[in-house]
């Protein structure tokens, strides 16, 4: 069946899928994968970080999605200030007219400004209405609804009351949900809310063409939603993990120096760069070597993924789980 709608004709695919920007595990490979079948695929610029290495993938990444005629690939940029490469990661990307952008942690104005001004669109994170409100007034095409058990800096709303609260008050706005979503029947039940769309990443880091090491797949293959938990230590901003012991050792909040250095106006810059910084180096050292010291970022969702699969087939089994799902509900075979 078509899931055609709003987002599939803005962004020129063939099914209300993006797949989720993730730090250290989006790569080449992932974003080529998820053209080819017809969806969206998004990047952090932060994962290509030496110089000229994202205008080399943006050059290739562009020659694919001329060539395939489908699918398309975006890019996700933290605006916050204590992003060092956010002006040249943008100033490249403007270059290369990159199709999207999604916008996480900062004021998006330069972004939308500029992306608008040849054609791109911009997706705003946003978690709660108030932060909607101020993206929707600078001009923003839609939000990316981070709601409970999203991976990485999760909302705390349940998407059954954030995307219906959203559609309510920007109904010009397109509302992609995040949070909780692996296969075909969360994809349905967010549609429903009145989504036009859905972001999906954990599922995605248990995929063959995840550079990540096998340890990580494999924790998300194993892990339930209970041993997820929010942590401050890796960017002060609260944000999801697999929990484990080092986890545990470290504490999941910071302490009372450090939410002071971070929220006073003379140290808070510095203070949250460095922390951000660190948690980043673990990340790395967590998604590629692997050590006692690990930290690996996922969302609920990992209750869900049952194996490692090519990102083909786990896009494949989210149409049809989605077709599946619809079908049942059109039959009343679950009311």
């Amino acid at each position: 069946m078509s899931f055609n709608n709003a987002l599939t004709k803005m962004l020129g695919i063939d099914f209300p899928l993006l797949m989720a920007p993730m730090f250290l595990v989006s790569n080449k490979a992932m974003m080529e994968e998820a053209m080819k079948a017809g969806i969206a695929g998004a990047f952090p610029s932060l994962n290509f970080r030496k110089e000229g290495e994202l205008e080399e993938l943006l050059v290739s990444l562009n020659a694919t999605k001329q060539t395939l005629g489908k699918g398309t690939y975006g890019i996700n940029l933290i605006v916050q200030k204590t992003n060092p490469l956010y002006k040249e990661h943008l100033q490249v990307c403007v270059k290369m007219k990159v199709p999207f952008y999604i916008t996480s942690l900062g004021n998006p104005k330069e972004v939308i400004e500029k992306a608008h001004a040849y054609g791109a669109k911009v997706f705003c994170d946003i978690t709660n209405i108030e932060h909607a409100e101020k993206c929707a007034s600078l001009g923003c095409d839609g939000f990316i609804a981070v709601g409970q058990g999203a991976g990485g800096h999760a909302g705390p709303y349940p998407l059954q009351i954030l995307v219906p609260s959203l559609k309510k008050k920007f109904p010009d706005k397109i509302v992609i949900a995040a949070g909780g979503i692996a296969g075909g029947e969360g994809i349905v039940s967010a549609l429903a809310l009145g989504a036009e769309g859905v972001s999906v990443g954990t599922r995605f880091i248990a995929s063959t063409e995840a550079a990540v090491n096998n340890d990580y797949k494999k924790a998300i293959v194993d892990s339930g939603m209970e041993d997820i938990v929010m942590t401050e230590k890796i960017s002060g901003t609260p944000c999801t993990i697999i929990n484990n012991d080092f986890a545990k050792k470290i504490g999941y909040r910071q302490n009372w120096l450090e939410r002071m250095l971070s929220r006073n106006p003379r140290t808070k810059k510095w203070f949250k760069t460095l922390v951000q910084l660190r948690g980043f180096n673990l990340l790395e050292s967590s998604a590629f070597q692997g050590n006692y010291k690990t930290l690996w970022c996922a969302g609920q969702s990992v209750e869900l993924v049952e194996e490692i699969l090519p990102c083909a087939q786990i896009i494949s089994g989210m149409k049809t789980g989605a077709t599946q799902a619809f079908q049942r509900l059109k039959d009343g075979n679950s009311l």
